[in-house]
């Protein structure tokens, strides 16, 4: 008897559908691509329960023909493809034709739509992927899919579904995405009977990313654009002082389609080396304008990634004109006194919701009565337990979320134009060149007098020493002239068989980085050399690290990267906290003023901060 059989369409519908409905947020996503791909102006979209019981979108785009419906619901019925050379020149959201027959597989949907130029529109309900009822009705133009009862018919893959924050929080991000990415449509966002989303279809990129994020992204942010003959890239990336700790605030659209892309996070994350903290990532809202047929976008049923033919030239172009502007942008952080809490107002502050505000973000004040809420993430007090409230929460009452007011939408002030600013921008090298010392306290920062704009520098030696010293060794290094030091004494270093045979590997390398090491016994090697600028290090914990960083990287990429290897040799070779004279400070002003980047450190942090003469007065009560 045979084993293999021939599974029924019912049993394959499930299981394709499983491919592209894995949560409510999935179904989101593929009905406004939808709504997208049917011209519409104007798109709503609604969620209960996380989506888990009710989502319902709106659109007024160009509506379903009656004909159409019968078969719209059907696996690969697509009104974007024709014929399989079509796949290479895709500029619509959806194609495959999989999206409506896998929601009207895994859940109950409604439809109501209607076209031009017809009196009535038409209602139909679908079931297991069959229209089960269908009637004529009045509705405006357009087309409301609303889905219900997700997974009601495949419940061990319900049991999966996380609690109804959750799986709100995922809605919610991919509404944020597309809302951003389409600044050309008007989005509304209503969870849970709660307008959270409001934007307007005549918004520009910058004041919609102003509705959307805020005036602190839309305020950091620096414009990009290129024009080139096989692509365009155009939008915001944030400068050397605005930053998050995680890669959630990085967009990248292809053709208006919101995708994931690591290689190119990696490329536009290494050119901010250096220039803001270890462990923080730049924020980036990104439009590339491709060619369809130097792009593959059917890969993954999701369609989030995309391969470029020409990824090289595309690389290329990133690396340049991310490089370019931000040295153009590099700026001293301003030191601001910190401002009393009552001065505060609510009015001044841009709102997304209508909030409680706590005024003490302590959170034995707050009790399981209230739910807290950011832009990326809403969760009970009890579920959250230890976790610290951060910045910009936000806390509401139970009881008063349902019959609070929408909020109206927000007025987005101009922004300035760039030439606006230029006077508020210091020119680094020259104040370099002219400061005035003050003294030095704490051991480690220096105190200068910018006489001519009424500023007090404030320069952490350690961290501009390092700068110089950071440049100094790498341009040493790419020019093949470091200068090594025989030590009066080698230094033995006792290191596993997988260390030693990393270093045996890498014998030139260290070669050139200024390291002479030989083999010594069976688990040992010994340093005869190191480079002669760094003095007297602590040879043995420096190599160390610089063979642990070799080892990283080894792992992970099999490509060493020099600049961590450098980083590493500046930080353990300067001391901080030494007395430094006058002299000694006068020449370190003037090796800074001379580097690329005299603004950070090689680890991101701020070699200078700045506190102007106004803010000192103000807090003496000189001026008001």
């Amino acid at each position: 008897m045979s084993k293999i059989k021939m599974l029924d369409e019912l049993t394959i519908q499930k299981i394709a559908a499983g491919e592209i409905i894995e949560r409510p947020s999935s179904i989101v996503k593929e009905l406004i691509e939808n709504s997208m791909d049917a011209n519409s102006n104007n798109i709503t979209v609604e969620i209960r329960n996380g989506g888990k019981s009710y989502i319902r979108v709106t659109d007024d785009g160009d509506g379903i023909l009656e004909d159409d419906l019968k078969i719209a619901f059907k696996r690969h019925s697509t009104s974007k493809l024709s014929n399989v050379d079509d796949l290479f020149r895709i500029m619509s959201f959806g194609f495959r034709g999989e999206a409506l027959a896998s929601i009207s597989t895994v859940s109950k949907v409604e439809v109501l739509t209607k076209t031009h130029g017809n009196a009535k529109g038409i209602q139909a309900f679908i079931e297991e992927g069959e229209i089960i009822k269908q009637m004529p009705t009045g509705c405006p133009k357009g087309t409301t899919m609303i889905v219900k009862d997700l997974f009601y018919n495949i419940p061990v893959r319900a049991k999966f579904l996380k609690t109804d924050i959750a799986e709100a929080n995922n809605v919610s991000d991919i509404i944020y995405r597309l809302a951003l990415g389409n600044y050309g449509i008007s989005f509304k966002y209503i969870k849970d009977n709660k307008v959270i989303i409001r934007t307007s279809k005549n918004n520009d990129l910058i004041s919609n990313i102003y509705t959307l994020l805020g005036k602190d992204f839309s305020d950091n942010l620096i414009e990009i654009n290129h024009k080139g003959l096989e692509f365009n890239i155009h939008g915001y990336i944030s400068n050397n002082t605005f930053y998050r700790g995680n890669r959630n605030h990085q967009y990248l659209y292809v053709n208006n389609r919101y995708i994931k892309n690591d290689h190119i996070s990696n490329i536009i994350e290494d050119r901010y080396k250096s220039m803001i903290p270890i462990n923080k990532f730049p924020v980036y809202i990104l439009f590339i304008d491709i060619d369809p047929s130097f792009i593959d976008v059917n890969i993954h049923p999701t369609k989030q990634q995309i391969k470029f033919i020409n990824q090289k030239q595309i690389d290329a172009v990133l690396e340049n004109i991310i490089n370019s502007t931000l040295k153009s942008a590099l700026s001293i952080p301003n030191t601001l006194f910190k401002q009393d809490k009552k001065d505060t107002k609510i009015e001044d502050i841009p709102l997304l919701y209508e909030e409680i505000y706590l005024q003490n973000n302590n959170k034995t004040q707050v009790d399981d009565k209230y739910i807290y809420e950011t832009k990326d993430y809403k969760a009970s007090i009890s579920e959250i337990l230890d976790d610290e409230l951060d910045d910009g929460v936000v806390v509401y009452e139970k009881d008063s979320v349902q019959d609070e007011p929408v909020p109206a939408p927000i007025s987005v002030p101009e922004k300035p134009k760039e030439d606006e600013n230029k006077e508020d921008k210091i020119d680094v090298v020259n104040v370099l060149k002219r400061l005035k010392p003050i003294g030095v306290i704490f051991s480690t920062y220096i105190l200068a007098e910018d006489t001519e704009l009424n500023k007090l520098l404030i320069i952490d030696q350690h961290a501009a020493h390092e700068r110089v010293m950071y440049e100094k060794y790498l341009k040493e290094f790419q020019n093949e002239k470091i200068v090594i030091q025989n030590l009066l004494t080698p230094e033995i270093v006792e290191l596993t068989n997988a260390e030693i045979a990393i270093v045996m590997d890498n014998i030139e390398l260290l070669k050139k980085l200024g390291f002479i090491v030989d083999e010594f016994g069976t688990n040992s090697v010994i340093i005869r050399g190191v480079p002669i600028m760094f003095g007297k290090p602590q040879v043995k914990k420096l190599f160390l690290e610089l063979i642990d960083a070799i080892k990283l990287d080894i792992k992970s990429s099999y490509d060493v990267k020099l600049n961590k290897i450098f980083k590493i040799a500046c930080t353990n070779a300067i001391k901080s906290g030494d007395k430094i004279r006058d002299i000694e400070i006068q020449s370190l002003f003037d090796q800074l003023s001379k580097t690329e980047n005299p603004y950070t450190c090689p680890h991101g942090r701020p070699t200078i901060i700045e506190i102007s003469k106004e803010d000192i007065e103000k807090e003496f009560k000189r001026i008001m």
